[in-house]
């Protein structure tokens, strides 16, 4: 079988034949792997179907690349699951959003922990609705001794945020003595991200063929390596996951150097 997939950069087409869990086994995986979770919307419009069905379509995929990441072995998984920026979207779909949330946890929260997966957040969880709060909190709290799979959920997150609200904590522990200005250096800065003690994405996907970062990880993307398909989200599967894989294993990552 042969498949399509758009490089991040450009236009140009790649033909990829399907890649076996093998062949992945044989180089080494890629430590942090992001997700820009993309076109749910998109997905049901184009069935007729309201948004929301394509949130929960979408949903039904996370489960399945979650399950793909611990069989494959990866250690870091970070999706971006609500922007500081959904929040201009229409109420109910926000609401449809957030009850999925709510709903994925409460389903799947004991397969979660049985199976390794310890849940952190990125973001201000605190602002998002009660209900989705002690859910949250919950999944963090119940699976916070794992160590299979990292799985991060970015929630009410914004990389421009992060990044503000790093430099005030920085800015009052500066004037109180506790940091000199001449220290500030980039691992001073990574210690006040939310991403603190996480090494940085190695890979990057989009899905739906968007060509930008959305606020996500800007940071920590500073060498990650991406890869787009134009496929949507609820479509991705498993060997579109092999496929990205499969092409980072074969770039040559030199980070600046020669």
């Amino acid at each position: 079988m042969y498949r399509y997939v758009k490089s991040f950069f450009g236009d140009k087409n790649k033909e990829n034949t399907e890649i076996s869990k093998e062949a992945l086994l044989e180089r080494p995986l890629p430590t942090h792997v992001a997700i820009i979770m993309d076109g749910n919307g998109r997905w049901a419009t184009k069935r007729g179907l309201p948004r929301s069905a394509g949130h929960r379509a979408g949903m039904e995929t996370l489960k399945k690349i979650v399950e793909t990441s611990l069989d494959l072995g990866l250690k870091h998984l970070t999706v971006y699951a609500f922007s500081t920026e959904n929040w201009k979207r229409p109420r109910e779909e926000i609401n449809s959003l957030m009850h999925l949330l709510v709903e994925y946890i409460d389903k799947e929260l004991n397969k979660l922990k049985d199976n390794g997966v310890c849940i952190r957040t990125l973001g201000h969880i605190e602002e998002l609705p009660e209900k989705a709060v002690i859910s949250v909190k919950k999944a963090i709290k119940d699976t916070q001794e794992n160590s299979k799979l990292y799985l991060q959920i970015a929630l009410n997150y914004g990389s421009r945020r992060e990044i503000i609200d790093a430099v005030k904590v920085i800015a009052i522990e500066t004037a109180a003595g506790k940091i000199k200005s001449e220290d500030i250096e980039e691992n001073i800065i990574e210690k006040y991200l939310y991403t603190a003690g996480l090494p940085d994405p190695d890979l990057m996907i989009r899905t739906s063929g968007e060509m930008r970062l959305s606020n996500f990880l800007l940071w920590q993307s500073a060498y990650t390596e991406f890869w787009s398909t134009p496929v949507l989200w609820p479509d991705f599967t498993q060997n579109l996951l092999y496929e990205a894989i499969y092409e980072y294993q074969h770039r040559k990552r030199r980070l600046g150097g020669i």
